[in-house]
This record gives C-alpha cells, sequence and structure tokens, in this order.
C-alpha cells in the first residue's frame, strides 16, 4: 500500500518513468551536441521564414518545457518563474514567426 508521498503513479510518475531512457541518452551525449543542436533551433527560429522558423522555436520550447516539467519540484520561485518566462517568449516568438509577425 502506498502513502501519499511515495512514488507509485500519477502523471509526474508517468512523465518521470518515460523520460528516464531519453535523459540517460542526453547524458552520454558529448556535451557539445546538445549546445549545438539548441543553436541551430534557434539559428532556425530567428532566420528562417514561416511555419519552418516556428516550428524550430516550438521544438525548443517543447524541450524547455519538458525539462522545466522534469526540474519543477526542485526549483525555487524564481527558477520556475525563469522557466515559464522562457517559455512564454519562446511560444510568442513561434507564433509571431508562424503568423509573419516578426
Amino acid at each position: 500500500m502506498e502513502t501519499k508521498g511515495e512514488r507509485g503513479g500519477g502523471l509526474r510518475a508517468a512523465v518521470e518513468r518515460r523520460s528516464a531512457a531519453p535523459v540517460v541518452f542526453l547524458h552520454r551525449l558529448p556535451r557539445w551536441t546538445l549546445l549545438v543542436a539548441v543553436f541551430a533551433l534557434l539559428v532556425v527560429g530567428m532566420a528562417g521564414t514561416g511555419w519552418v522558423a516556428a516550428a524550430g522555436l516550438l521544438v525548443l520550447a517543447v524541450a524547455l518545457g519538458w525539462f522545466a516539467y522534469l526540474n519543477w519540484p526542485v526549483l525555487d520561485g524564481s527558477g520556475r518563474l525563469l522557466r515559464l518566462a522562457a517559455l512564454a517568449v519562446l511560444v510568442g516568438f513561434a507564433l509571431g514567426r508562424g503568423i509573419g509577425r516578426f
């Protein structure tokens, strides 16, 4: 029988279980690989046009959101606020690029 504090069910536990293998894979990559991928997505998002640029920024936003969700319990208030602001900016730019505003 589980108590309230134990991990066993729920959305967070399911996401953590499903994320274990991809996180280990990313951890085993050379450090520069993730940096190059983030930079490439930013370049596509900022230099590209239309939905291609929006897609690059949205992929980056999904990755940031995923990492933010996994780290949420250990973040303090300012860390949470910073991640939410970064997500809002990325999604805002993606929408702007997608509709041709930026």
